[in-house]
């Protein structure tokens, strides 16, 4: 297993200017960092980034999120194909970056709500939509994990269960699931349980407090968590995934409206502690 931390914290794209937080977060014993990519049209800045990490000998993986025009589970057809090209595009600055997992509700549209439950018709096109997306993925070396929101950030997949049936569906070695335990504490009866119904599909788990700062400090059920994992042989990466108010679109976008912890930082070695702690490692 490995630990990383994802850089969400404080930035959404990641630029030379957060070349000394890398070192620190190597400095404080992570193994590697989970990398924003919003924009997959251009592999330059990522494959400086590649470099720097591997300088570093850190690891990585990387995180997006699909909006409304290229929604993967969108009823027009050209949307749908823009979604497996914009997946494309991003899986490629993966490549570059060196990152081994794109995470993330890659599934549908964030913050896109139908008014209605999802439909048979949606899951035939987002099985459709991730299976191509898969392929490419296959191609560029990197693991697609699909991520489950809870219900007040999308409606298509929100528990662990439906997940495990998605990507059964979509059928693809390149395309299986995360499991993030601040959308779990939500939508689940317990974690250990909801682990075990898709236990074996986890390529990627994301260390996430129920108010989204230091984990361990809230109240996530983290035996459960942690106990499920382990009984699922789970062995991948164990990233933090906080928020804060360094960036007032993301702190809007994740409804962070005050500080959830002193600092950063702080945060991050805490965070890496207690992981380290529960995990044995």
């Amino acid at each position: 297993m490995k630990i990383g931390m994802n850089l969400l914290l404080w930035a959404d794209a990641v630029t030379p200017e957060h070349d000394a937080l890398l070192e620190q977060l190597k400095a404080l014993g992570f193994d590697g960092v989970e990398i924003p990519i919003f924009d997959g049209s251009d592999t330059a800045p990522y494959q400086r980034l590649g470099k720097r990490l591997e300088g570093l000998g850190l690891g990585a993986t990387a995180v997006t999120v699909m909006g409304p025009e290229v929604n993967p589970i969108s009823p027009d057809a050209s949307v749908r194909s823009a979604a497996v090209a914009h997946l494309d595009g991003v899986l490629a600055c993966c490549a570059a970056a060196g990152a081994e997992v794109l995470c993330g509700p890659i599934h549908s549209a964030l913050g896109h709500f139908s008014g209605e439950a999802p439909t048979g018709e949606e899951f035939k096109f987002g099985v459709d939509s991730l299976r191509k997306a898969a392929e490419k993925a296959e191609g560029h070396g990197v693991m697609l994990a699909c991520e489950y929101l809870n219900r007040f950030e999308n409606y298509f997949l929100t528990t662990a269960e439906q997940t495990a049936r998605f990507v059964d569906a979509v059928g693809h070695p390149s395309c299986r699931m995360m499991y993030d335990s601040f959308h779990a504490h939500i939508e689940e009866k317990g974690q250990e349980s909801a682990i075990a119904s898709c236990g074996d599909r986890i390529v990627h788990a994301h260390v996430s407090e129920n108010d989204r700062g230091t984990p361990g400090t809230g109240q996530v059920d983290w035996d459960g968590y942690f106990g499920g994992l382990k009984a699922a042989g789970f062995d991948g990466w164990y990233t933090i995934e906080a928020f804060g108010r360094a960036l007032p679109a993301l702190a809007a976008a994740t409804r962070v409206w005050r500080d959830l912890f002193p600092d950063p930082m702080g945060l991050c070695r805490d965070g890496l502690a207690f992981i380290t702690r529960r995990t044995g490692s």
